[in-house]
C-alpha cells in the first residue's frame, strides 16, 4: 500500500513515520510513504510561495490552488490510477476505528496537509474524496494528524504487526475499550493481579477480560456501551464485577 503525504514540511512527517514497525514495515516493502514537498511546485522560485491573502477580508494566508494540485497530479500518471485523496481539515468527520479499517483496503491514499488559514476551496472541492479530523480541535497544520492517521491505518495492514491478535482485541476494535492488562511481577505495591488471569484457565479468563472490557467501556465511555446491545445477563456480571473492584 502507498501513501502520498502532501505536506509543506516533509522531514515532520518522515521522522515520525519511519520509526518503530511503521518504519519496519517500510523497510520490507509492506507499505510505501512518499512525502510530498508541496513548495516543489510552486512558481515562486526565489521564496517558493504556497499562500497568499484572503478574497473577501480576513485575517491570516491561505495555501493556492497551483502547487496542491500539481503536487497531487505528480503522485500519479494515468488517470485510472489516481490515489483516494483525504484532507485532514477540522471540518472532516471525526476518524475512527472503523475507518481505519476500510481505508486499510485501499491501494494507494493521498493525503493533503494543509496550513495557515488553510487551503482553497475550489482545489478541494476537485480533488478530494473525503475530509477527515483526528478530532474536535485544531493544530498548527495537518501534518500530526496524517501521521496519526497512517499509523492506524497501517497497521491493519497484513503483516505489519506480528499477527492478527495484535490489534483484533484492542480497544475500538469490537466497540469496546480494552481489559485492564497487567504482567509480572504477581504483587506490586499491594496490588494483586486477578487471579483467574493467573489460574492457566483460558476459558475463565476470556470470560472475565470480557466483562472487565466491559466495565471499563462503561466507566470511562459511556456513549460507547449506549452502541451495544447487551444481555440482561451481561448487566448484572458487569455490576458483580464492580462490587468486587
Amino acid at each position: 500500500m502507498k501513501f502520498s503525504v502532501l505536506t509543506l514540511f516533509p522531514s515532520q512527517v518522515k521522522d515520525f513515520l519511519y520509526q518503530s514497525i511503521i518504519g519496519r514495515a517500510c523497510e520490507k516493502g509492506l507499505i510505501e510513504i512518499d512525502a510530498v514537498d508541496i513548495r516543489d511546485f510552486t512558481d515562486d522560485s526565489r521564496y517558493r510561495k504556497v499562500d497568499d491573502t484572503l478574497y473577501g477580508g480576513g485575517t491570516g494566508m491561505l495555501m493556492q490552488c497551483g502547487p496542491v494540485y500539481d503536487s497531487w497530479r505528480s503522485t500519479f500518471e494515468k488517470d485510472e490510477d489516481r490515489p483516494y485523496t483525504i484532507y485532514v481539515s477540522p471540518k472532516g468527520s471525526v476518524f475512527d476505528q472503523e475507518m481505519a479499517i476500510s481505508l486499510s483496503k485501499m491501494s494507494h491514499i493521498a493525503i493533503i496537509c494543509g496550513h495557515y488559514e488553510g487551503i482553497d476551496a475550489r482545489v478541494t472541492d476537485e480533488i478530494v474524496d473525503e475530509e477527515i479530523s483526528i478530532g474536535d480541535y485544531v493544530l498548527t497544520g495537518g501534518e500530526p494528524a496524517a501521521c496519526v492517521m497512517i499509523d492506524s491505518i497501517s497497521r491493519m495492514i497484513p503483516g505489519v504487526l506480528p499477527n492478527i491478535e495484535a490489534f483484533t482485541n484492542e480497544s475500538h476494535m469490537n466497540g469496546t475499550l480494552e481489559a485492564p492488562q497487567y504482567t509480572k511481577p504477581p504483587k506490586w505495591h499491594d496490588k494483586d493481579v486477578p487471579e483467574v488471569l493467573m489460574s492457566g484457565d483460558k476459558a475463565r479468563s476470556d470470560e472475565y477480560n470480557r466483562i472487565a472490557s466491559l466495565v471499563e467501556t462503561w466507566e470511562k465511555r459511556a456513549d460507547m456501551i449506549d452502541r451495544l446491545q447487551l444481555s440482561e445477563e451481561d448487566w448484572t456480571k458487569m455490576l458483580a464485577f464492580k462490587n468486587t473492584l
